[in-house]
C-alpha cells in the first residue's frame, strides 16, 4: 500500500527557486511521483491552478514574524480544513521545519504520522527569526522522520536543534528524463567562454560576488538567468563593474537546460549552506562544468565533479577560467558532471520517501 500524502508549500504557484520546482516534481502533474494533496498559495486569487495535481489556497497576510505571524497560521489552518478530509490522508509530509504552512497541517491533522523535509531556507530563517527558530524546534520535536538530502544539513539542524532525532538523509534529485536525455551541447561561435549563473539572486547565493569576481577574467560572455526583479536590482552594480551581461530571464526548466547546454561553465558563489544544489547538479546532467565556492552541501554533493573555486579571489576565478579554457579539464569535468548527476534520480528520491512514509502509516 502507498501512503495517501497531504502536503502545502505556502508559497504562491509561480514562485522562483529550487524548492518549488522540487516540490512540483515530487506531488503534481497527471502521474505524481507522489500522490498527494498538494497545496500552495493563490497570491492573487486566480482560482483553479493551472498545475494539473495542484490545488490553491486563498490566504492572504504571509509573514513571518509575531504578532502576524500567528494570525497567519490560522487562516491556513482554516482554509485546509474547509478542504481536508482525515480518512483521505495517511501521512504528512511537511515542506519546511518554519513558515505557515507547517504549523498549519500539524494543527488541521494534528494525529497523522509527519515526515518533515528540510530545505536550507529553513534554517538560514531560524537563524535570525526568533519566531522561526520555534516553528523549527516544535516541527523537530513533533515529526515522526526528519529528511535531510546532505550531511551538512543534518550538521546545521542539530546546532539549531540540539535534540533533533530520527533524522533520515534522503538526498533530493533531477527528473529522470533529463538524465535520460539531456539537450545537445552547442560550441561557442564566437570562441568566448559563455559563463552562466542560473537562480535566485539573493546575498546567501553570493550574486554581488559576480561584480568583484569575474574582475580580472577576460575573453568571455556573462549570462544570467533570474527573476526580473533581483535582476534589475543588480543591474546597477554589473554596470560600475563594466560587466557586459546576456540577461535571460527566468527560464522554465527546459529553457533552462537549453540554456546549459550553449555555455562552457556554470558559476555557483554561494556564500553560505546550500542544501544540496540541484541546479548544478541540474547543469551537470546536460555536461556542463560548474565553479563553485565550496561551502557546505556543495562540496558534498559535487565534490571532484565540479571545480572548487574561491569566489572572493578574483585572480583565482581567473585562473580557473583560464585552466578550463586551455587545457583538457573542461572535457574531463563534463564527463565526471554526467556521471556525479547521474547518481541523483528523482524517481529513487520519490520511492525512498514513499518507503519512508508506508512504514510510518
Amino acid at each position: 500500500m502507498t501512503a495517501r500524502v497531504a502536503t502545502f508549500l505556502d508559497l504562491p504557484a509561480a514562485s522562483p527557486g529550487g524548492s518549488v520546482e522540487l516540490f512540483r516534481d515530487l506531488y503534481t502533474g497527471t502521474e505524481p511521483l507522489i500522490p498527494a494533496r498538494a497545496f500552495m498559495l493563490d497570491a492573487v486569487h486566480n482560482g483553479p491552478s493551472a498545475v494539473p495535481g495542484l490545488d490553491l489556497l486563498a490566504v492572504d497576510g504571509k509573514c513571518i514574524d509575531e504578532p502576524g505571524f500567528t494570525q497567519y497560521v490560522t487562516a491556513l489552518h482554516r482554509a485546509l480544513a474547509d478542504v481536508l478530509d482525515p480518512e483521505d490522508v495517511d501521512v504528512l509530509h511537511l515542506q519546511h521545519l518554519t513558515f505557515g504552512a507547517t504549523p498549519a497541517l500539524l494543527r488541521t491533522l494534528p494525529d497523522h504520522p509527519t515526515i518533515a523535509l528540510v530545505h536550507g531556507t529553513d534554517l538560514l530563517f531560524a537563524e535570525t527569526h526568533p519566531d522561526q527558530l520555534r516553528v523549527l524546534r516544535d516541527t523537530v520535536r513533533r515529526a515522526d522522520a526528519i529528511v535531510v538530502p546532505t550531511s551538512a544539513m543534518a550538521d546545521r539542524l542539530r546546532t539549531l536543534a540540539p535534540d533533533a532525532a530520527r533524522v533520515v538523509k534522503i538526498p533530493w534529485g533531477i527528473p529522470d528524463h533529463l538524465l535520460a536525455g539531456p539537450p545537445p551541447r552547442r560550441s561557442s561561435p564566437e570562441g568566448r567562454q559563455r559563463l552562466l549563473y542560473a537562480g535566485r539572486l539573493t546575498p546567501e547565493k553570493g550574486a554581488d560576488r559576480l561584480t568583484q569576481a569575474l574582475g580580472v577574467a577576460t575573453n568571455f560572455t556573462l549570462s544570467i538567468a533570474a527573476p526580473p526583479h533581483e535582476f534589475r536590482a543588480l543591474r546597477p552594480a554589473l554596470h560600475r563593474a563594466g560587466l557586459d551581461v546576456h540577461y535571460l530571464g527566468w527560464l522554465p526548466r527546459p529553457e533552462l537546460w537549453k540554456a546549459f547546454a550553449d555555455h562552457d561553465a556554470l558559476l555557483m558563489p554561494s556564500t553560505t549552506l546550500e542544501a544540496m544544489g540541484l541546479v548544478a547538479l541540474e547543469a551537470q546532467a546536460c555536461g556542463l562544468p560548474v565553479l563553485y565556492q565550496p561551502v557546505p552541501g556543495l562540496d558534498e554533493t559535487l565534490g571532484e565533479a565540479a571545480l572548487p573555486t574561491g569566489f572572493t579571489d578574483p585572480n583565482h576565478v581567473a585562473a580557473n577560467l583560464r585552466h578550463l579554457a586551455v587545457s583538457g579539464l573542461a572535457d574531463d569535468l563534463r564527463a565526471a558532471a554526467r556521471a556525479n548527476a547521474a547518481r541523483f534520480p528523482l524517481s529513487a528520491a520519490a520511492a525512498s520517501l514513499s518507503h519512508l512514509g508506508d512504514s510510518l502509516s
